[in-house]
């Protein structure tokens, strides 16, 4: 699914060369539910932009689905993430002026048929235990519920990569734990290749694989998490 060989990204700071990231390699397996951790500043959200093609790496290949990023121009790297790659964000996202349902609508693509497009926004809205929010605005539903939202327009064209980042940080804990195990239950359902950034070791702990970005970053020198644990059965 992943394949990472060679990445290197750094930015300018005040006249400075900054280096973020150096990858050697890494790969992901199709299906694999995995969370990233580390701390602020070591470069995990560096490296979900540079998988789903927002920023483009300094060097190094890049490939995801046999797919290489590396070699795409900006414009095709956007057209390859809105059919392969979903992504949710912390700070959701969502176009304050629509629905629930539209801010999901916008996403979808223009040669689905009226009634199959209502049909599965339905469907989605009611796996998501959200069926009577549809129609609200973000700004009438909870933190919870327009995470939710975000995670239906992330899954909605079934993407076979799921990119999260920091999805629970501005959860509180119960309503955080609650969307991290609707989030792998959806993705499981789906058999989609799920790749979670986070601080949260609660939510880390509910992975079948869990990676500290020490791991696999060499200009990280944070020392491996006691709390990282070895891929178990899901």
């Amino acid at each position: 699914m992943l394949n990472i060989a060679g990445v290197k990204k750094g930015f300018q700071v005040g006249g400075n060369h900054i280096p973020i990231l150096d990858i050697p390699q890494w790969k992901v397996d199709r299906g694999e539910k995995l969370a990233i951790i580390g701390p602020s500043g070591s470069g995990k959200s560096t490296l979900l932009h540079i998988i789903s093609g927002v920023l483009r790496a300094d060097s190094g290949e890049v490939q995801i689905d046999g797919q290489l990023l590396h070699r795409m121009t900006e414009s095709v790297r956007d057209n390859f993430r809105a059919g392969h790659i979903g992504y949710i964000l912390q700070d959701f996202h969502l176009i304050p002026s629509l629905t629930a349902r539209q801010n999901v609508e916008i996403v979808m693509s223009g040669k689905m048929g009226a009634a199959e497009r209502r049909e599965r926004v339905d469907s989605w809205f009611e796996r998501v235990h959200l069926a009577d929010r549809s129609r609200h605005l973000p700004s009438q539903l909870s933190r919870g519920q327009q995470q939710r939202v975000a995670m239906i327009r992330a899954l909605i064209n079934e993407p076979a990569l799921i990119l999260a980042d920091e999805p629970t940080g501005s959860l509180d804990w119960e309503t955080a734990d609650e969307v991290t195990g609707l989030l792998l239950e959806l993705c499981r359902g789906e058999q989609h290749t799920l790749i979670v950034v986070t601080h949260d070791l609660n939510m880390a702990d509910r992975f079948p694989k869990c990676v500290h970005i020490s791991e696999i970053n060499r200009i990280n020198g944070v020392k491996r998490s006691a709390n990282v644990r070895e891929e178990r059965a899901i």
